[in-house]
């Protein structure tokens, strides 16, 4: 394996904390910021009036205090003497600026979907902000953990080099594909951080990452590990090593305006055909379990009684006949239809996707694996360019993230109904669920949302991942969360400094 090493390594910056990552972020600006690197990354950037905790409660950001007025009335005060990292105060104006420039069609944010609710933001002091809503809206408070950005900055891709937050660190260093460096925020409101900086180098290949982890040009990996590089990380280097059961969920979209995908029966014969057990035990050593929905059983709203699709390849082959796709050459090699999988060239994912391939293929299914660099698999996503292809969702927190991803009125680019998926009944549902304020009775609404979405099978639940960190062994602070924040690396400091590479 040592010659996966590139030639020259950079250097280990004095104080820096070296992350490693699989795929490289796209965008930073938190209203652009939806791939899970990217939000992750951001947050440290630029901070929020609220934050969710480790334990995913709300707790005070730069708003340290709220109050409702009435059901679509809300004032938040804001700490003062918070700066931005270039020096300039942060004020009510920056955040109704952040709030007004997603909701301005002309920024094309991807957020603005679950902003509509929004009437209108006030700046009534420089410490005191207020947030008028059209309606009543349970999940208003998860709105207000987006990431604030000062008045008048720009919306261009390209601009995201020259942009400030307020958050523990800034900006130093953005090379697409290669690294992002950041810099300790001397002025930070809570402290500055205990590390001089944090530098996040892409490195696609998992083999390099782990052995660039036992050279020490890498010292934190969180989930960016191949299950099979675990033992040897275990044996050849002082790691320490967590796992711990986490949010993230892993499932397959479908686009269901195919002709073939839009009938139910396909979608749940393809569920029965996939061996998820099979995966996770041989691929992933056993660090998932698999999922029944997108709620995670720790979260409130959960709901474990729904329609399950355990492995049956033979009841999948019933269904696809019922559908009016027979065998036309009963064991033969003719296929009843072909369709395409997306995802990206990453080692695992494509081993997976082959995974998919061989299940699919033995109830009549050839399935076309188009492998592409993140970016590229990304976009096409976003655009709905795709029959089959796999994601994760991250930091699911209120349940009315199902508006977002199954409302009929949340196809892109208003939201992420990616899959073109559209239920009256779910539609009412999610409406209800949002303006209702009573927790016992979003929680029976939610309830009915998760039962009709596993039959109908927008998209096919494969599992919950396991969150898996590997560190130096001189790191300390750093507290998990179950999916995969990084906001406590602003705590993190070394028992004694890294060695020289």
């Amino acid at each position: 394996m040592a010659g996966c090493l590139s030639p020259a390594q950079p250097e280990h910056p004095s104080g820096y904390l070296i992350i490693g990552l699989e795929s490289n972020p796209t965008r930073l600006d938190p209203r652009y910021a939806t791939d899970a690197n990217s939000a992750r990354i951001s947050a440290l950037i630029f901070d929020s009036l609220v934050r969710a905790d480790e334990s995913s409660r709300y707790r005070p950001g730069l708003a340290e205090s709220w109050e409702t007025l009435d059901d679509r009335t809300y004032l938040f005060h804001l700490r003062r003497h918070v700066t931005f990292q270039n020096g300039e105060p942060l004020t009510a104006a920056d955040v109704k600026f952040t709030y007004e420039s997603v909701l301005d069609p002309n920024y094309r944010s991807p957020k603005r979907g679950p902003l509509g609710v929004l009437k209108g933001v006030d700046a009534l002091r420089p410490d005191l902000v207020r947030f008028r809503l059209a309606a009543p809206h349970a999940p208003f408070l998860e709105t207000t953990t987006l990431g604030v950005v000062p008045a008048g900055s720009p919306n261009d891709p390209d601009g995201e080099k020259n942009l400030f937050g307020s958050g523990p660190f800034s900006l130093k260093q953005y090379l697409p594909g290669d690294k992002i460096v950041l810099k300790a925020n001397r002025l930070y409101w809570e402290g500055p951080p205990s590390v001089s900086g944090l530098v996040f180098r892409v490195i696609p290949d998992a083999i390099v990452r782990a052995l660039e982890f036992k050279k020490g040009t890498v010292d934190f990996l969180q989930n960016d590990i191949e299950p099979d590089m675990l033992p040897w990380l275990e044996r050849n280097t002082k790691a320490t090593i967590q796992v711990f059961q986490g949010t993230i969920f892993q499932y397959i979209g479908m686009n269901l305006d195919h002709p073939i995908l839009r009938v139910p029966e396909v979608r749940q014969a393809i569920a029965h055909a996939i061996d998820r057990k099979a995966i996770i035990r041989h691929l992933l050593k056993e660090q998932a379990v698999t999922a029944t929905g997108l709620l995670s059983p720790s979260h409130w709203a959960y709901e474990p009684q729904v329609s399950h699709f355990p492995y049956d390849p033979e009841k999948a082959k019933r269904l696809l006949d019922q559908a009016g796709f027979p065998d036309p050459d009963g064991d033969g090699p003719s296929p009843r239809f072909k369709l395409s999988y997306k995802t990206t060239t990453l080692d695992l994912r494509r081993r997976i996707a082959e995974a998919f391939k061989e299940h699919l293929s033995r109830v009549g299914i050839e399935l076309e694996v188009r492998t592409y660099e993140w970016g590229t698999f990304y976009g096409d996503i976003k655009k709905g360019n795709f029959h089959l292809y796999s994601l994760a969702w991250v930091g699911v927190t209120d349940p009315d993230i199902y508006f977002n991803l199954f409302h009929s009125s949340s196809i892109p680019p208003h939201g992420d109904n990616r899959g073109r998926y559209r239920n009256a009944e779910i539609d009412a549902l999610l409406e209800r669920g949002r303006k209702s304020l009573n927790p016992r009775e979003r929680k029976l609404i939610y309830s009915r949302v998760q039962k009709l979405l596993a039959r109908d099978l927008p998209a096919i639940p494969l599992w919950w991942a396991k969150n898996v960190v590997v560190m130096n062994p001189d790191l300390r602070g750093f507290v998990p969360y179950p999916d995969g924040d990084l906001t406590s690396l602003k705590s993190v400091f070394f028992a004694s400094p890294p060695p020289a590479p």
